[in-house]
């Protein structure tokens, strides 16, 4: 049984037959959970005429639909806080239609100054045939990106040196490398259109497995373009401490796979931070490093027991619900920031940057470590999956007959499902193995001795609503129910909430939580046993601004297994530290309250 929360005292089930997993750990104590439910009332629509000659003319409106061959399903309806009620059936997306194919918008910014509309337009969308995997005698085995040697270095130059040659041969050519990044850029940046809505394969359970095909697919042109069935690509494991920096390959000037938009301050063998939102942390080296891997003990262990926490919730029709799971939202978004280029400074042609190449979904794929990046991303289902518990791919209909649509390495378009994609030994390629130094890094370690006096704080109806988060707040805040039963634990988390959290959706976000320590915690100390988790959020694609830009979230954090650590089921009254991290002066919260639900 897999579960998701909601900020109401009502929760709504999933029945999910689990597939059996082949490995496991043993017995692990039950853990917390991370997810996130947001809310959006933005609506736009849009008119967009393509024709099948490539020639795209978009008129996007703000008062009128236009579009033949609006896709009408999306996956799995789900009920969430604030969201709209559960339909009575629901259908799982399929793969979008060419001709609903517009002009992408930059996250902050304006329309992208090119269509990403991948050409040449099939003649006859609804012939296009599901994808079959050809023979294979050999798997692809991806190797660590810091460990690969010089030959295959060459050969990896040399293959994205003949994707760019197509670029310009043959501009409109699928296989080519800018229209291979913009794929990334329609799936992201809101340039398809299904319901009535913008297509987004971020923040739901479509993001692993689009990104899965979509590297396939990518990987096979490589190796078509060299003539090697076998060559696969790089995965840069920085959830290992030899990972956590950009891979030396990546910064050789006047290569093929060097990019000079990247961000400059990530160079030279700088110790990367998976909680990266723009800001450096003041700390050492080894602590930093020390703080990646508590994070990747939170989001793979401690926050994603079960798979809903994992891949994210379903995509819901007619709601613009944003529910990453936990590794999309740390360290996936926080490595996009760590490589992209700083927002708001300046080019030389005097154009301002919005996070490019990797700071920004439309202009990702620009950036050959984006594909090397993803590959990790990529490992980590292999990995989760292997840690045992309920932590199993999805069974629901929704998500494994969800479509997407590309060009094999023979420019032949084809139609995937996401069921064919859940066992890359199947797809013809694995991952040279790494040790996961994460998996035994739980934090042990306390920031404090013994219980914070509560008595000292002030009571949460006392600090909330709270208008803005300019500095680290402390408060006290009453438990439900305390001394529970293992049996009791079992059947339902606690969850510390809260309720409509309300930001400025163009700006980068973050603040942490820690259990059981006051406002003058050392916040930049991650591998401690109090710290709970964080909340993120990155700049949000809009077609249609308006003046409002807020986006309202609820975010809870299960905290038994916290709990338990830290010495505190017994008690009635526990105290709770937010700091700011990221755009605290504009984040308000109105309400924060425990509840026990079920998981």
């Amino acid at each position: 049984m897999a579960s998701v929360c909601n900020s109401s005292s009502t929760t709504t089930t999933l029945k999910t037959p689990f597939i059996s997993s082949n490995t496991s750990l043993g017995s692990t104590p039950k853990p917390s959970q991370l997810f996130l439910h947001g809310k959006r009332n933005k609506t736009f629509k849009v008119s967009c005429k393509v024709s099948n000659s490539g020639d795209q003319n978009q008129n996007i409106e703000t008062n009128s639909v236009d579009r033949r061959n609006v896709l009408l399903g999306l996956g799995g309806l789900y009920g969430v806080a604030n969201a709209i009620p559960l339909a009575a059936s629901a259908t799982p997306i399929p793969s979008p239609d060419l001709k609903t194919c517009g002009r992408a918008t930059i996250s902050d910014g304006p329309l992208v100054p090119y269509t990403c509309c991948p050409p040449p337009m099939p003649t006859n969308f609804d012939t296009i045939p599901y994808y079959k995997f050809p023979s294979m005698t050999k798997l692809r085995i991806r190797p660590p990106a810091h460990a690969v040697d010089e030959e295959y270095i060459a050969k990896y130059n040399l293959a994205i040196s003949r994707m760019k040659d197509l670029d310009k041969t043959d501009p409109l050519n699928p296989l080519g490398f800018k229209q291979q990044a913009n794929i990334h850029c329609a799936y992201c940046n809101g340039a398809y259109i299904i319901g009535g809505k913008e297509l987004q394969v971020h923040n739901s359970w479509l993001f692993f497995p689009f990104h899965r095909w979509y590297l396939y697919f990518y990987e096979r042109i490589l190796g078509k373009l060299i003539d090697d069935p076998t060559f696969a690509l790089p995965y840069w494991n920085w959830d290992h401490p030899k990972g956590m920096r950009l891979p030396p390959m990546f910064d050789r000037e006047g290569t093929s796979i060097y990019d000079e938009r990247r961000n400059q301050q990530v160079r030279n063998g700088t110790v990367m931070d998976l909680g990266s939102f723009g800001d450096k942390v003041q700390t050492t080296q080894l602590q930093l490093m020390s703080n990646n891997l508590t994070l990747m003990y939170r989001q793979m262990v401690t926050n994603a027991p079960c798979p809903l926490l994992f891949f994210g919730a379903p995509y819901v029709l007619g709601n613009n619900v944003e529910a990453p799971g936990t590794i999309e939202n740390i360290p996936h978004i926080p490595v996009h920031i760590w490589a992209g280029t700083v927002r708001g400074s300046t080019f030389p042609n005097g154009d301002t940057s919005y996070g490019e190449d990797m700071g920004n979904f439309y202009s990702a794929g620009l950036d050959p470590v984006f594909y090397c990046h993803h590959g990790n991303v990529d490992r980590m289902w292999n990995e989760w999956k292997a840690i045992g518990g309920k932590r199993r791919d999805l069974s629901e209909k929704d998500w494994l007959n969800s479509e997407f649509f590309f060009y094999d390495e023979n420019k032949k378009p084809y139609r995937v499902k996401v069921r064919d994609c859940l066992d890359a030994k199947k797809m013809g390629y694995d991952y040279a193995p790494m040790p996961t130094p994460w998996r035994n890094f739980k934090p042990k370690t306390k920031a404090s001795v013994g219980k914070v006096n509560t008595t000292t704080l002030p009571p949460v109806n006392k600090v909330f609503p709270l208008t803005k988060m300019d500095k680290a707040i402390s408060f006290s805040i009453n438990r439900p129910a305390s001394s529970r039963t293992q049996q009791e634990k079992n059947e339902q988390e606690e969850l510390l909430t809260f309720d409509n959290i309300k930001y400025d959706n163009r700006g980068y976000i973050r603040f942490d939580v820690f259990l059981n320590v006051d406002n003058n915690v050392n916040a930049n100390e991650l591998d401690k046993a109090e710290f709970a988790g964080s909340y993120t959020s990155l700049p949000h694609v809009h077609r249609v601004g308006e003046n409002d830009h807020t986006a309202t979230v609820t975010f809870q954090l299960a905290i038994t297994e916290l709990l338990e650590d830290i010495g505190l089921e017994d008690e009635e009254t526990i105290a709770v530290t937010l700091v700011p991290k990221k755009g605290g002066e504009g984040i308000s919260i109105e309400n924060v309250e425990i509840k026990l639900l079920d998981c």
